[in-house]
Protein backbone atom coordinates (compact mmCIF):
# COMPACT_ATOMS: atom_id res chain seq x y z
CA UNK A 1 0.00 0.00 0.00
CA UNK A 2 2.83 2.39 0.89
CA UNK A 3 4.47 1.66 -2.48
CA UNK A 4 1.32 2.65 -4.35
CA UNK A 5 1.07 5.87 -2.35
CA UNK A 6 4.74 6.63 -3.02
CA UNK A 7 4.29 5.99 -6.72
CA UNK A 8 1.22 8.23 -6.84
CA UNK A 9 3.08 11.06 -5.09
CA UNK A 10 6.04 10.68 -7.44
CA UNK A 11 3.79 10.80 -10.51
CA UNK A 12 2.03 13.90 -9.20
CA UNK A 13 5.35 15.64 -8.62
CA UNK A 14 6.79 14.73 -12.02
CA UNK A 15 3.64 15.76 -13.89
CA UNK A 16 3.86 19.24 -12.35
CA UNK A 17 7.32 19.96 -13.76
CA UNK A 18 7.86 22.73 -16.30
CA UNK A 19 8.12 21.54 -19.89
CA UNK A 20 11.26 21.87 -21.95
CA UNK A 21 10.97 24.56 -24.63
CA UNK A 22 11.18 21.92 -27.35
CA UNK A 23 8.13 20.14 -25.88
CA UNK A 24 5.87 23.21 -26.07
CA UNK A 25 3.59 23.16 -29.09
CA UNK A 26 2.79 26.22 -31.18
CA UNK A 27 -0.50 27.93 -30.45
CA UNK A 28 -2.80 28.86 -33.32
CA UNK A 29 -2.29 32.42 -34.55
CA UNK A 30 -4.60 33.88 -37.19
CA UNK A 31 -2.86 34.88 -40.43
CA UNK A 32 -5.15 37.90 -40.78
CA UNK A 33 -2.87 40.09 -38.68
CA UNK A 34 -0.03 39.54 -41.19
CA UNK A 35 -1.98 39.82 -44.46
CA UNK A 36 -1.34 43.56 -44.83
CA UNK A 37 2.44 43.30 -44.34
CA UNK A 38 4.90 43.45 -47.19
CA UNK A 39 7.54 40.77 -47.64
CA UNK A 40 10.22 42.93 -46.02
CA UNK A 41 7.89 43.66 -43.10
CA UNK A 42 7.19 39.93 -42.74
CA UNK A 43 10.94 39.29 -42.67
CA UNK A 44 11.47 41.91 -39.98
CA UNK A 45 8.58 40.54 -37.93
CA UNK A 46 9.95 37.01 -38.26
CA UNK A 47 13.33 38.20 -36.95
CA UNK A 48 11.67 39.96 -33.99
CA UNK A 49 9.54 36.93 -33.12
CA UNK A 50 12.49 34.57 -33.52
CA UNK A 51 14.73 36.65 -31.23
CA UNK A 52 12.05 36.85 -28.54
CA UNK A 53 11.29 33.12 -28.85
CA UNK A 54 14.99 32.35 -28.32
CA UNK A 55 14.98 34.46 -25.12
CA UNK A 56 11.80 32.87 -23.79
CA UNK A 57 13.06 29.38 -24.69
CA UNK A 58 16.11 29.95 -22.52
CA UNK A 59 13.96 31.04 -19.59
CA UNK A 60 11.61 28.06 -20.07
CA UNK A 61 14.50 25.60 -20.25
CA UNK A 62 15.95 27.03 -17.04
CA UNK A 63 12.57 26.59 -15.33
CA UNK A 64 12.44 23.02 -16.58
CA UNK A 65 15.92 22.32 -15.21
CA UNK A 66 15.09 23.90 -11.84
CA UNK A 67 11.92 21.83 -11.57
CA UNK A 68 13.82 18.65 -12.46
CA UNK A 69 16.35 19.35 -9.70
CA UNK A 70 13.60 20.10 -7.18
CA UNK A 71 11.82 16.89 -8.20
CA UNK A 72 14.97 14.85 -7.68
CA UNK A 73 15.52 16.38 -4.27
CA UNK A 74 11.86 15.86 -3.34
CA UNK A 75 11.88 12.22 -4.37
CA UNK A 76 15.23 11.27 -2.88
CA UNK A 77 15.85 13.50 0.09
CA UNK A 78 13.27 15.98 1.21
CA UNK A 79 9.61 15.81 0.16
CA UNK A 80 8.83 19.48 1.07
CA UNK A 81 11.07 20.45 -1.88
CA UNK A 82 8.11 19.42 -4.04
CA UNK A 83 6.47 22.71 -3.10
CA UNK A 84 9.17 24.55 -5.12
CA UNK A 85 8.14 22.85 -8.36
CA UNK A 86 6.36 25.51 -10.39
CA UNK A 87 5.39 23.79 -13.64
CA UNK A 88 4.40 25.61 -16.79
CA UNK A 89 3.11 29.14 -16.52
CA UNK A 90 3.11 32.44 -18.43
CA UNK A 91 6.50 31.73 -19.99
CA UNK A 92 5.24 28.53 -21.62
CA UNK A 93 2.12 30.33 -22.82
CA UNK A 94 4.20 33.12 -24.36
CA UNK A 95 6.51 30.61 -26.03
CA UNK A 96 3.56 28.73 -27.54
CA UNK A 97 2.19 32.02 -28.91
CA UNK A 98 5.59 33.02 -30.34
CA UNK A 99 6.00 29.64 -32.02
CA UNK A 100 2.52 30.07 -33.49
CA UNK A 101 3.35 33.55 -34.74
CA UNK A 102 6.54 32.31 -36.38
CA UNK A 103 4.70 29.47 -38.14
CA UNK A 104 1.97 31.85 -39.30
CA UNK A 105 4.46 34.40 -40.64
CA UNK A 106 6.15 31.61 -42.56
CA UNK A 107 2.83 30.45 -44.06
CA UNK A 108 1.84 34.01 -45.05
CA UNK A 109 5.24 34.64 -46.62
CA UNK A 110 4.93 31.43 -48.65
CA UNK A 111 1.42 32.43 -49.74
CA UNK A 112 2.77 35.82 -50.86
CA UNK A 113 5.78 34.23 -52.62
CA UNK A 114 8.19 36.28 -50.50
CA UNK A 115 11.13 33.90 -50.93
CA UNK A 116 12.12 34.29 -47.27
CA UNK A 117 14.26 31.61 -45.66
CA UNK A 118 13.00 30.32 -42.30
CA UNK A 119 15.34 28.21 -40.19
CA UNK A 120 14.14 26.19 -37.26
CA UNK A 121 16.26 26.34 -34.16
CA UNK A 122 17.91 22.97 -33.66
CA UNK A 123 18.22 21.48 -30.21
CA UNK A 124 21.75 20.54 -29.17
CA UNK A 125 22.21 16.79 -29.04
CA UNK A 126 22.82 15.32 -25.62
Amino acid sequence: MFRIFGLAVTMAIVSGCASSSSDIQAAYVSPLQYDNLTCSQLGAEAERVSARAAQVSGVQDQKSTNDAVATGVAIVLFWPAAFFIKGDGPTATELARLKGEFETIEKVSIHKNCNLQFRRQTQPSA
